[in-house]
């Protein structure tokens, strides 16, 4: 049952403080025309039923680089490089709920809660503001609202600080989901003989997964595409960050993937590098610098190559955990058999894969067109960050039409 917001809340105004990340003059205008069109009185809002929460972690090293911080999903690790992990004090929830007045009456929607200063400190004000500023900035377009972009439509901060985020809700499942669901239903096959007693319907559905998994990695990178040609990184990108329209493998074609979780994105207009970097990407440029990445064109091309790498292994895990039982791989214990087992080595991955009958059904994935799939992730975790394809070139690469046909 829906509830109407409690009499304390208090209509979005201090998510623009001065003391968040400035907003260049080129974008003020339009910056604020967008703001104008967003809903922000808390009256215009039913809150609904909690839905879950997210956490905010201290990650100690980070490919071999200390000081990074990080945000992820309750059962979602394959996105981060961790090797050191603390729990930090932001605690984001998250709750379903509708728009009750004006032209989206009757919207769905879902609410992302930052705590106050008080429970949160200044790090969930400061991840509140850059997630509003880097949706307001990609969703004043011309070119209209990207798709794979999940849509802010409003918010408001309540009387003890908390900041409401809300979001049109055009999907409850998020690739993380999908990986899980799909990893269990292979283990049910197997467990009961599915691949001997009926071995054409076991082909087909590898082909409609295929299709599928192609599908999300396709609307994923549209939507990665769209903000870096807008000079923003997401920073944040893995299986809990996509969120699906639909897990249903049958349905893949009505499939509309959206990239979430935009508190750590950053702004790579030339203008923003030249300065002292904003607390939330500190960590970002101080690996630049040791990748050798010191003027603003140089931290520009870094960052576009570090979501690329974030994107990569994405692809792995879309490319194994759907494919492979329960148990026997995730995105974490993937991403270390990557990194440190083969040293970011696809080949010699592809050789170890082809040793375990599990893994069989990613090896025959990622062989179609010729290895393309191989190749393709190969690009895209390349140790050398000048070497990585850009969002684009991920797209037209071939292996992104030989999964769908």
């Amino acid at each position: 049952m829906l509830l109407a917001p409690p009499d304390w809340l208090l209509p979005l105004r201090q998510l623009y403080r001065p003391n968040s990340p400035p907003i260049r003059s080129r974008t003020r205008t339009t910056r604020l025309c967008c703001r104008a069109s967003l809903i922000t009185n808390s009256d215009s809002f039913e809150v609904g039923r909690l839905i879950g929460s997210y956490g905010f972690m201290n990650i100690t090293s980070f490919s071999g680089s200390p000081g990074i911080d990080a945000e992820y999903s309750a059962g979602d690790l394959g996105r981060l490089r961790v090797q050191d992990v603390g729990e930090g004090s932001v605690k984001i929830r998250l709750y379903d709920g509708r728009v009750t007045q004006g032209p989206l009456k009757g919207a769905p929607v879902f609410f992302k809660v930052y705590p106050g200063k008080r429970a949160g400190g200044n790090e969930a004000d400061m991840m509140a503001a850059n997630e509003l500023n880097a949706h307001i900035s990609l969703q004043d377009s011309s070119d209209g609202i990207c798709q794979n972009l999940v849509t802010l439509i409003g918010g408001f901060e309540t009387k003890t600080g908390e900041q409401w985020l809300a979001f049109r809700n055009d999907g409850k499942y998020s690739a993380a989901d999908y990986g899980k669901v799909m990893s269990e239903r292979v283990s049910k096959s197997r467990a009961g003989g599915g691949q001997v007693w009926n071995k054409f319907e076991q082909e087909e559905t590898i082909k409609r997964r295929r299709y599928f998994v192609t599908k999300l990695l396709q609307g994923t990178m549209r939507g990665l595409a769209y903000m870096h040609d807008r000079e923003r990184l997401h920073q944040s990108l893995g299986p809990a960050s996509v969120i699906l329209n639909t897990i249903v493998e049958r349905e893949a074609i009505y499939l509309v993937p959206r990239l979430r979780d935009l508190a750590f994105s950053v702004d790579i207009r030339y203008s923003n590098l030249e300065g002292r970097p904003g607390l939330l990407s500190e960590g970002l440029w101080r690996r630049a610098s040791t990748a050798g990445a010191f003027t603003p064109m140089d931290k520009r091309a870094f960052g576009l190559a570090d979501d690329i790498y974030e994107a990569g292994l994405f692809f792995a895990y879309l490319a194994f955990v759907p494919f492979c039982e329960a148990g026997t791989m995730d995105g974490l214990s993937l991403q270390r058999l990557l990194e440190n087992t083969f040293q970011l080595d696809l080949g010699a991955t592809r050789e170890y894969c082809l040793a375990d009958d599990g893994l069989l059904d990613t090896v025959k994935f990622l062989d179609l067109g010729d290895g393309a799939g191989w190749e393709l992730l190969q690009a895209m975790l390349n140790p050398d960050f000048r070497k990585r394809p850009m969002a684009q070139t991920v797209l037209n690469h071939r292996f992104m039409t030989v999964g769908v046909l």
